[in-house]
């Protein structure tokens, strides 16, 4: 099939979600719905063992919360610069490596791309985060190689690179009419991301930008580290995590570590961890406690946990008020819940080096904490209030704009020279 010379796809392959943009010739970007007409759907694969079929997306979510015998897997992109990415794992009778199944789901969001343009695009620019891995240039490059060579595995051709943040000052430049000197805050599943860049309408038509991005910073912390945080906080104790055994010493943390991280949690339902959980028996005093971590093993609920956490979560934040999290499905009249107050302390910790991080670009840029005209959010996890506020007490002199928070990166990729 031949490819579309004048068309650029945008992919924006999120931790937690993904989506995709196209520009053709000289028109303007516009979104591709994924899954029915939305524009953007969850990174997550569901491997259905009973019919050998794999889903995706929302769907994926859905079958593995209906208890349809499978694996669920979301997060992949926190494996990228990982030494758990060649690792194999049996999938449909067959042992592959995560990166394969990055591929699978790229090589489904290819089939879309086909399907909407009627052949493959000409040029992909596909979205990364300034640091896929904080402090190490060597594995950073890895993860960029290895999520080029799973787009090339895909079928997409004349793939390159640019990072979210700047295509996030893209998009937000379409919609502006006076230059401008702004801090795009891009905080998505995985990372937070930061740049200081000149945009203006005059500015767009010029072919080298590299002298408009002023600085940019980047750290790996995201919406999937809130989540784990708030899941250590409010779920783990439910299951022995910090409880105190016959010894007088704490129930070992790891397993209750890897059940809160939404990449690590189909590791624990090996016969070998199913085992080392199980022989934590000894160090519990109360064997209730125990018993509920088991029977979220054997059951296999962790996903079902993460996304009761996140769901939760993002309600809070919503509406300013109490999320319950009911966890009959655990145990009868088991339950939890979100409070405003708690989700800004549980995220206190981590909110910090996120702000930390913003302030530091700042600071490159050669600005004070007053320095830019507009502080321009996007990404999923830029809604949440805590973060706002956060924001806000640092940058009080900067006014907040709210961007398109799912889909500002594809649209600004699909538009990056």
């Amino acid at each position: 099939m031949p490819l579309l010379q004048d068309t650029t796809l945008g992919i924006d392959f999120g931790t937690s979600n993904s989506a995709m943009a196209v520009r053709q010739g000289t028109a303007p970007s516009r979104m591709v719905a994924l899954e029915g007409d939305a524009p953007t759907l969850p990174t997550a694969l569901f491997f259905n063992a009973e019919d050998q079929r794999t889903h995706f997306g929302r769907d994926a979510v859905a079958q593995y919360l209906a208890g349809t015998e499978g694996r669920l897997m979301r997060s992949l992109k926190s494996l990228l610069g990982s030494a758990l990415l060649q690792d194999k794992t049996a999938v449909h009778n067959q042992m592959v490596s995560y990166q394969d199944i990055i591929g699978l789901f790229l090589r489904m969001l290819a089939q879309k791309a086909r399907a909407e343009l009627g052949g493959m695009p000409g040029r992909v620019v596909m979205g990364r985060p300034v640091h896929f891995v904080d402090g190490d240039a060597a594995r950073d490059q890895q993860a960029e190689d290895a999520l080029r060579q799973a787009a090339l595995s895909a079928g997409f051709e004349n793939v390159s690179f640019q990072f979210e943040p700047i295509a996030a000052a893209l998009d937000y430049e379409q919609r502006i009419d006076r230059e401008s000197l702004v801090l795009v805050v891009d905080i998505g599943g995985g990372t937070s991301d930061f740049t200081v860049v000149r945009l203006g309408p005059e500015r767009m038509a010029r072919a080298d930008r590299s002298s408009d991005v002023l600085a940019t910073t980047g750290v790996h912390i995201g919406g999937t580290d809130f989540d784990r945080r708030l899941s250590l906080d409010l779920l783990m104790p439910l299951l022995g995590f910090r409880h105190i055994g016959p010894s007088g010493r704490e129930v070992p943390s790891r397993v209750f570590l890897d059940l809160s991280t939404w990449h690590l949690i189909q590791w624990l339902y090996s016969p070998r961890a199913l085992r080392d959980a199980q022989n934590l028996r000894t160090d519990y005093a109360d064997a209730a406690l125990h018993a509920r971590l088991m029977r979220v093993l054997n059951e296999r609920l962790g996903h079902r946990l993460a996304n009761t956490v996140e769901q939760a979560k993002i309600a809070a934040s919503l509406v300013d008020a109490e999320a319950p999290m009911p966890l009959d499905w655990v145990e009868a009249g088991l339950s939890a819940a979100v409070t405003p107050p708690g989700l800004a302390q549980s995220l206190a910790q981590p909110l910090d080096q996120v702000v930390a991080c913003a302030r530091d670009c700042l600071q490159r840029a050669g600005l004070d904490d007053g320095g830019a005209d507009a502080i321009y959010l996007t990404g999923g996890s830029s809604a949440l209030r805590p973060l706002r506020q956060a924001l806000r007490t640092a940058f009080p002199a900067i006014p907040q704009v709210e961007g398109d928070l799912f889909g500002g990166v594809a649209a600004g990729l699909a538009v990056s020279r």
